[in-house]
């Protein structure tokens, strides 16, 4: 694998570690809006269970619901973030042998730069 090679695969690792961290970060917020669509439903069913607001069985039925779909929505999601945490695990532990293949140069008497 020549030097130009290594270099077109690192800058495409790189595209994949930044596709991954977004859907990672996705995984995240999908994650925050179960827990709080748990919440919700768990008072939502308080709330029905102790008559307050003359809240009727659809609200203690739509409660349940939401607290079904919160757990299945956070299940799904924390194993979807747990696969995309380790691709880019993988991926960067790719980049990383890649960029010790490089032979690198130490470039002498360059001048500095002045600011």
């Amino acid at each position: 694998m020549t030097e130009d090679d290594a270099a077109d695969e690192i800058s495409d690792i790189e595209e994949r570690i930044k596709e991954l961290a977004e859907s990672a970060e996705r995984c995240r917020r999908i994650i925050l809006g179960s827990k709080a669509a748990i919440v919700g439903g768990f008072a939502l069913l308080l709330i029905t269970l102790f008559g307050l607001f003359g809240a009727g069985q659809v609200a203690a039925l739509g409660s349940i619901a939401l607290v079904l779909g919160g757990i299945v929505s956070l299940g799904s999601n924390v194993s979807t973030l747990r696969q995309t945490e380790a691709a880019i695990s993988a991926a960067e532990m790719r980049r990383s042998e890649l960029i010790g293949r490089i032979d690198l140069r130490v470039v002498h008497d360059a001048p500095l730069k002045l600011m």
